[in-house]
């Protein structure tokens, strides 16, 4: 008869006792709740505006042209992309910001959340928005052409002022990850 293999459980260090104030600032995190939960309800109302522009797309698939299904493909891109960054926010923030989720070992945990900090999260962030304003910038260039059309929504002017957004996305993403590296170096430095 062989013996099971015990599983032993590490138990959690017992929390420090904290004083008053300093349970109310520390507690204070929690008020950040509600901000999730409501990116929760944000994320379903995504996923209508999915199924419409998805049910949209496939009832009139045949009267499209090339164009206009390319259109519709990237708005359904485009709320794909918003979703993910929405998952990023309300997983990743609630992670770093109010609790910890206690997902080591679940098959479905992230594999980004194992090393998810406020910097990781900034940049993890940076190149979503950097990913949803390309989609967005692409549609207008598709769009840009049809400025003689009366179907053209975009000015010359609009389409520039939202290639600069997007150039400051992107020299705005640079920055962090610059800053974010020299900031390492130099804790780096100041431990040895």
């Amino acid at each position: 008869m062989s013996a099971e293999p015990e599983t032993t459980t590490r138990p959690r260090p017992p929390s420090p006792r904290l004083g008053l104030l300093p349970m109310i600032i520390f507690g204070s995190r929690w008020l950040q709740l509600p901000l999730y939960l409501g990116l929760i309800v944000a994320q379903c109302v995504y996923i209508v505006l999915f199924l419409k522009e998805l049910w949209h797309l496939t009832s009139h698939a045949l009267d499209f042209t090339e164009q206009e299904i390319m259109m519709s493909v990237l708005a359904l891109i485009d709320v794909v992309m918003i979703s993910n960054l929405l998952v990023m926010v309300i997983v990743g923030g609630y992670e770093t910001f109010v609790s910890r989720l206690d997902l080591q070992g679940h098959p479905d945990e992230p594999e980004w959340l194992g090393h998810v900090n406020a910097s990781v999260l900034k940049i993890k962030l940076a190149m979503a928005i950097i990913g949803i304003s390309s989609i967005a910038l692409l549609r207008t260039f598709i769009e840009a052409g049809n400025l003689g059309s009366s179907r053209a929504t975009f000015t010359e002017n609009g389409v520039m002022w939202q290639v600069l957004i997007h150039i400051t996305f992107v020299v705005s993403a640079i920055g962090i990850v610059f800053v974010d590296k020299f900031s390492d170096a130099t804790a780096r430095k100041q431990a040895e």
